[in-house]
C-alpha cells in the first residue's frame, strides 16, 4: 500500500541524508511492513507543500502507547506506531 504524509523540513532533510532511517507517528491510521510511505515536506511556516518528496518502504512497524508527543487522549485512543526505514 503507499500512504502518504506530511513531513516537517528538519525531518524530511534527516532522511534524505540517511541520518534518520524511521518515523514517529500517530497510529491513527494502519501501515504495515512492506507499505510504502509517501513523505511530501510541508513547510509550517508557509502551510503548505515545497515539493520535495521522499518514498520509503516500511521495514518493521512498531506500536506502542509509552511516548509523550501527543496528549494523552489521543495516544489513549490511537497509540503510537514508530515505522524503520530500509
Amino acid at each position: 500500500m503507499r500512504i502518504e504524509k506530511k513531513i516537517w523540513p528538519e525531518y524530511f532533510e534527516k532522511i534524505l541524508t540517511g541520518e534518520k532511517n524511521f518515523e514517529v507517528r500517530l497510529a491513527d491510521w494502519e501501515c504495515k511492513k512492506g507499505d510504502i510511505l509517501v513523505l511530501r515536506e510541508w513547510d509550517p511556516g508557509k502551510k503548505d507543500y515545497t515539493g520535495r518528496v521522499l518514498e520509503k518502504e516500511a521495514a518493521y512497524v512498531l506500536k506502542t502507547k509509552d511516548v509523550k508527543f501527543f496528549t494523552p487522549e489521543e495516544v489513549g485512543e490511537y497509540g503510537w506506531q514508530i515505522i524503520s526505514f530500509k
